[in-house]
């Protein structure tokens, strides 16, 4: 009788050696700067890793201070602490990070953390899998998930993620053997979970760069297609991308020739236009579509609604 061999991949180290430890910490999280200091505890670390190529339970003990910059653009990670804290996405939009609530990696780019003393704990989804699942759940095709690690998730929402978790965790982390079909169902369902517990944007598959758009300005873009619908500002955008509003014009102005607010300006008179074209006159008003888009001054709007697309938007509405 031939017996399947267990699918799970699993890494696990532990020292006393701080130097050691940061080289490891280095390449699990492809961390860059990290340093770490001793605090009053005797220096020890534990890191762990179980799961498959979808889904990944970690676990990491840290007896000292840590600081530096990761960046998960392969995954979507979920954390949560049991003993100690500090402060994640640092000089940006900084959250206090403390045992009790679990919260996202910032995504879709760098970020910064400084903590202490940490037991804590992960589940690491790969960004192709995750996608295609909120792909499925949102009835859309696969685009990048867009993450507020700043908004902490309903006490409802959280008890349904924690009894899911616990229910993957014995699967994942159980001694006994794991077969393909049980860990593709414990991360599917691990995943569903997620989706409905931690807020999130599901970017547009359509959206066009323009071209010459990287780094930051790339960055700033997807975060402005994502988030349009929220009265958020150039001075929102410059600080998720962490640039000055100045530093974000003028790299703007050299990357694609155009000013933040005017591109800001543009990707909502696109999503008005798309309302418009899509409704009937009888079941919306362009003042409504213009106001939800965040076109209070409607003379003005139709002046640049004109400009952009060569139509009035009741010729839209009515077309």
């Amino acid at each position: 009788m031939n017996v399947e061999p267990d699918p799970r991949i699993r890494f696990e180290t532990s020292g006393t050696d701080l130097e050691a430890a940061i080289h490891m910490y280095e390449d699990a999280y492809e961390s860059t700067g990290f340093q770490a200091g001793r605090t009053e505890r005797p220096f020890s670390y534990r890191f762990r890793v179980t799961g498959d190529e979808r889904m990944s339970f970690r676990s990491t003990r840290f007896d000292a201070r840590a600081q530096g910059e990761v960046e998960s653009a392969d995954e979507y990670v979920v954390m949560w602490l049991s003993d100690g804290g500090g402060i994640v996405d640092v000089g940006r939009q900084e959250v206090d990070f403390a045992p009790g609530t679990p919260m996202m990696f910032p995504t879709g780019r760098p970020f910064a953390f400084d903590l202490q003393d940490v037991r804590q704990n992960l589940v690491q989804f790969d960004r192709t899998f995750l996608e295609a699942v909120a792909a499925e759940e949102h009835g859309t095709q696969p685009a990048p998930l867009v993450f507020d690690h700043t908004q902490p998730p309903r006490r409802e929402d959280l008890r349904g993620w924690n009894a899911q978790v616990r229910r993957a965790a014995e699967v994942v982390l159980g001694e006994a053997p794991a077969s393909q079909l049980a860990l593709a169902e414990a991360a599917r369902d691990t995943a569903l979970a997620l989706l409905r517990t931690f807020p999130h944007t599901v970017l547009a598959p359509d959206v066009t760069l323009p071209q010459g758009a990287t780094g930051r300005v790339r960055e700033a873009i997807e975060y402005m297609h994502a988030f349009a619908h929220t009265p958020i500002t150039t001075t929102d955008v410059a600080e998720h991308v962490g640039l000055s509003v100045r530093g974000l014009q003028q790299a703007f102005q050299r990357q694609v020739g155009s000013a933040p607010n005017a591109m800001l300006r543009g990707i909502r008179l696109d999503r008005v236009r798309d309302e418009l074209r899509r409704a009937s006159p009888g079941e919306v008003t362009v003042a409504a579509v213009a106001v939800r888009w965040g076109f209070a001054h409607l003379g003005r709007f139709s002046g640049v609604y004109a400009s952009r697309f060569g139509e009035y938007p009741r010729d839209t509405l009515h077309a």
